[in-house]
């Protein structure tokens, strides 16, 4: 015997849910929820049933799990009988569970990292200059001593708010820096996602760069422990970085693979020690003014775009030193020293076997700056990323 309710006509919306099994058609077709229901369907154990269209149908439906519909201006009957088969009949347009979906989506967007969270940053403050470096200070203080640097869309973490400067860590530097040129909250985020980057860091002392993805392949060169470099891609167990003027291969064994955003260098490799003359102190300063700007292979431009050779060619250049537009030429116009030598302003020479194609400036401390790639411009590298070919001054002491 059936025990009948009749639902009355609803003049707004009318929902109910109903405990169903799992789904099957009268037929030996599989029921699609979401889809307009146009005749009649027998709902046995199996699949759970979520009504989310427009129903025009008689559904016979079998206790077991949740199924949700809500209707606007629709007259609905449910009849059970004594088999615990439930008849829902409803003609009308289902609402969609707007809360629902938003609830939906922002908990997808929770449990998706930005990239602030990927890079180990909780409050994040990103550099924003148009040219130049951003000062890092040890006080709140234009008269402060520079203790670090920033090129634009850097990464810091803000520590502290001092009025008109932030106090920030970024990289190894940790001081103060001026409101005016960071950015934060959504817009620093927006910076963050376009600056990141995977970056390969050497764990072992010397590792070879392949021409090719084979321990077969001709070496290209050689680099150094805990030297960072973007990655290309990575495949095969082989990671494509760039280095210098080359692209080349490096073992995924033997490097750390993690995301990452640029950060600031710390200024001491502008601090030479004892002995060091003004005017090496002074090519370094100025060398280290273009750190960030563009690689442009042919390139003579400081400011637009220079090379390797370009570089060292302008920068002592200032200083009085003529030196060609050629790596493997300049040596040959300065004193051949030894690495261990080695004072700021003089210049290293790089490549492979005894062929020179790199040349960069030592600032000191083991480090050099150089106009490395496309990909990373005029940077600051370990001086023993690899082996250098030889060491030249040009410089008095």
């Amino acid at each position: 015997m059936k025990n009948k309710l009749k639902l009355g006509q609803a003049a707004g919306v009318v929902a109910f849910a109903i405990i169903i099994g799992a789904v099957s058609m009268s037929s030996s077709s599989t029921v699609d929820a979401r889809t307009s229901l146009k005749e009649n369907r027998t709902v046995n154990a199996g699949v759970a049933l979520g009504l989310t269209e427009a129903a025009d149908a008689t559904e016979l439906l079998t206790a077991g799990a949740t199924s949700a519909l809500t209707y606007y201006g629709a007259e609905l009957t449910v009849a059970q009988n004594d088999s615990n088969v439930v008849t829902a009949s409803a003609q009308g347009t289902p609402q969609t569970d707007g809360a629902s979906q938003e609830s939906e989506q922002a908990n997808e967007a929770a449990q998706t990292p930005t990239a602030a969270q990927t890079c180990g940053y909780t409050n994040l403050g990103m550099s924003v200059i148009s040219s130049g470096n951003l000062n890092i200070r040890q006080e709140a203080s234009t008269d402060s001593e520079v203790i670090g640097i920033l090129t634009n869309h850097n990464a810091c973490e803000l520590l502290e708010d001092a009025g008109e400067w932030y106090k920030v860590t970024s990289g190894k530097v940790t001081g103060y820096v001026n409101k005016q040129y960071l950015v934060t909250g959504d817009e620093a985020e927006s910076i963050a996602e376009q600056e990141i980057k995977t970056v390969a860091t050497v764990n072992t002392e010397t590792l070879n760069v392949r021409a090719e993805k084979s321990t077969d392949a001709a070496v290209l060169s050689q680099v150094g422990n805990s030297e960072a470099f973007t990655v290309n891609s990575v495949a095969d167990g082989w990671v494509e970085i760039s280095v210098d003027d080359s692209v080349g291969y490096i073992s995924q064994d033997y490097v750390t693979l993690a995301q990452a955003l640029p950060t600031a260098k710390t200024i001491e490799q502008v601090k030479y020690g004892d002995g060091v003359s003004d005017v090496r102190a002074s090519v370094v300063s100025y060398a280290l003014q273009f750190v960030g700007n563009r690689y442009v292979w042919g390139g003579t431009s400081l400011e637009k775009g220079v090379d390797c050779s370009g570089f060292t060619m302008r920068i002592l250049g200032k200083y009085g030193i003529s030196l060609p537009h050629s790596s493997r030429a300049q040596p040959s116009y300065g004193t051949k020293i030894s690495a261990s030598e080695a004072k700021p302003g003089d210049l290293f020479f790089y490549g492979g076997g005894r062929s020179i194609s790199h040349v960069a400036i030592y600032i000191g401390n083991g480090q050099i700056v150089h106009a490395s790639n496309k990909r990373d411009g005029i940077k600051v590298s370990n001086a023993y990323y690899r082996n250098p070919i030889c060491v030249a001054r040009y410089l008095p002491d």
